[in-house]
């Protein structure tokens, strides 16, 4: 796990930029740094950058950028199989100098060439690798975009790394702001924003996950995809059989990714997701297991009972992680320079708390559950897709009543309370941007954007997920998972982001997904014997999140004034409509997320504006 940044084009990047990268890529990797420069005849010229976090073999000759004959890599990520993969590549003739995961992924491109290559490793990545024999540079993305790498081009060549400010070290200049995706984060909150391949700097891009990105020593430029999942269901699978086999890749799964050559813990929270992983890693593999638990007070977002539960029952370490509101607003504007970006929820916050309390107790890498509820169901509202799945057979009316039973006394979205809510409009999606006609109008600006979704599948239920899974929700977390992790030089690990396990999830027919009222019902009847009863037979879905008032004391006239004080924000938002917001004794969930959006957007173009 590392930082990784570069150029590749007709310009050539001097050492007082190179200085000015290293030294903002320390968070990221703070166990050695390297250079790689090279000229490719009076064509282009290559500069890679890397800084490394030391996971597997804690050699230095493990350190990057890595070469092997001609061709060199920078990588950021972990390749989970690579003893598995380091095996068929010794039987193919190859040597090894290192027992790292690098080496083995550049040995299996030279030997299988990149989409075979790519297609045998099972991990998260971005990386670049050159070749000094054609002069072309090869850049990469794992599968599901588990690490980032933004791109920027000009006329003199393209600029690449894991985050916006080493691009902006590199170019030795600011980038102009990205108003247009500023405006959607505002008015349809954070679920918009990978809907559409713009950041929050105009000409800031990154490299959609499960692709690559040739340029030829000519600066020519294809993009293919080496990884195009297939989304039909297998009708002939039966239940038990779903059962076996979610299981298996589970175990599978977690078993990879505790390899490591540091210490690891889990974040914790009372619900199935965190504990499934916790509990394999325990139960079955034997592991010695630390939880992290952000504690709060909220009883929207409490479950501290559950948690109390968890550890004893699994009899595992165990440690509670208050939230503290002290300096929220100092906090809040680091963490915004750290993402170059506003903060998507203040989940987020949040979470930046958590990782602070891994690496104070010296954890390189923190394991969480991300993507549960993507494969195998989970939010409130795939209860209404799988009542409108199931309408018309004989499935429908128990599914109903075990609606009514374990969802309708704690849903709180007012559109999600109607069971029949696809079956009455397929097509309604409003629950999802909630309020946002509101919020458009404290714009000063005419902006709107229609909600938009891209088809995957015939099933509304499984199209829906998979929206989520690739644009919604799951690209936002490890966002601000990666972001928040590396700050603190801490690696994180998503077991449920296995291709084997994804690929297996979504053959498996719709009707088995949900039962009396119960998500994941699967992963329920999985983890039997495994994850504590109490935990599998919860129905409430919490997460990690706080109400913006815990943390921003709006009657605090300190903090009245800065929210309301001359800034660059109110030249595209209204200042007396946030007036009349933060006078509220009350705020509900949505427009509570409005202020703390308009709170980051507020920092943001603060810290970014010329």
């Amino acid at each position: 796990m590392c930082g990784i940044a570069g150029y590749f084009g007709d310009a050539k990047i001097g050492r007082g930029k190179v200085n000015s990268c290293l030294s903002l890529m320390g968070r990221r990797g703070p166990d050695a740094s390297g250079i790689y420069q090279h000229n490719f005849y009076s064509r282009k010229k290559v500069c890679l950058l890397h800084s490394r976090l030391s996971i597997i073999d804690l050699n230095e000759r493990a350190n990057q950028p890595f070469k092997i004959g001609t061709k060199v890599i920078a990588c950021n990520g972990e390749l989970y199989n690579y003893v598995e993969l380091k095996q068929e590549l010794i039987s193919c003739g190859h040597n090894f100098i290192t027992t790292s995961d690098t080496e083995v992924l550049l040995q299996a491109i030279i030997e299988f060439g990149w989409e075979k290559g790519l297609d045998k490793c099972e991990g998260m990545w971005a990386f670049s690798v050159y070749d000094e024999n054609d002069g072309s540079l090869l850049l990469s993305r794992d599968r599901f975009g588990e690490k980032p790498l933004y791109l920027f081009a000009n006329s003199t060549g393209v600029y690449f790394g894991s985050e916006v400010k080493f691009i902006r070290a590199l170019m030795d200049r600011p980038l102009d702001i990205n108003y247009n995706h500023l405006y959607r984060y505002m008015v349809n909150g954070y679920k918009s924003l990978y809907k559409t391949k713009e950041t929050f700097f105009q000409g800031v891009f990154e490299l959609q996950p499960g692709s690559v990105l040739e340029i030829d020593c000519f600066g020519n430029e294809t993009r293919r995809r080496y990884w195009q999942p297939n989304f039909e269901q297998d009708e002939s699978l039966t239940y038990d059989q779903v059962v076996d086999g979610v299981r298996h890749a589970l175990e599978r799964a977690v078993k990879l990714r505790l390899r490591s050559d540091v210490p690891l813990a889990f974040c914790m929270s009372g619900g199935i997701d965190s504990n499934t992983l916790i509990s394999i890693a325990k139960r079955v593999l034997g592991h010695d297991v630390h939880g992290f638990t952000i504690v709060n007070e909220d009883e929207r977002y409490e479950e501290q009972f559950f948690v109390d539960y968890a550890v004893n029952e699994l009899d595992i370490r165990h440690t509670a992680v208050p939230i503290t509101t002290k300096g929220f607003l100092e906090k809040l504007k680091k963490l915004v320079n750290q993402h170059d970006a506003p903060v998507y929820t203040i989940s987020y916050y949040v979470h930046w708390l958590l990782m602070a309390c891994l690496a104070d107790q010296g954890y390189r890498i923190s394991i969480s559950g991300t993507a549960a509820d993507e494969l195998l169901t989970g939010y409130y509202d795939h209860h209404n897709l799988y009542l409108y799945e199931i309408r018309n057979t004989l499935l429908f009316e128990p599914a109903l009543a075990g609606w009514k039973e374990n969802i309708a006394p704690i849903v709180r979205n007012p559109y999600l309370q109607d069971p029949y809510l696809y079956l009455e409009d397929s097509g309604i999606r409003d629950h999802i941007f909630l309020k946002n006609r509101e919020f458009a109008d404290y714009l000063k600006v005419d902006w709107w954007e229609d909600f938009s979704e891209s088809k995957y599948s015939r099933s509304l239920l499984r199209n829906r997920m998979l929206n989520e899974m690739f644009h919604e929700s799951v690209p936002v977390i490890l966002h601000e998972d990666d972001l928040n992790a590396m700050y603190y030089s801490i690696e994180n690990r998503s077991p449920y982001l296995d291709r084997e396990l994804f690929e297996f999830c979504y053959r498996i027919p719709s009707k088995h997904l949900v039962r009396n009222g119960l998500a994941k019902v699967i992963l329920r009847d999985a983890m039997k014997g495994i994850v504590p009863d109490k935990i599998l037979a919860n129905p409430r879905k919490v997460g990690f999140n706080a109400p913006v008032f815990s943390f921003l004391d709006v009657n605090d006239e300190k903090i009245r004034n800065y929210l309301l004080d001359q800034s660059p924000i109110f030249d595209h938002v209204q200042r007396d409509k946030i007036e009349d917001l933060i006078s509220k004794s009350f705020l509900p969930n949505s427009e509570s997320k409005f202020l703390f959006n308009f709170l980051n957007a507020r920092v943001f173009l603060e810290e970014f504006s010329e």
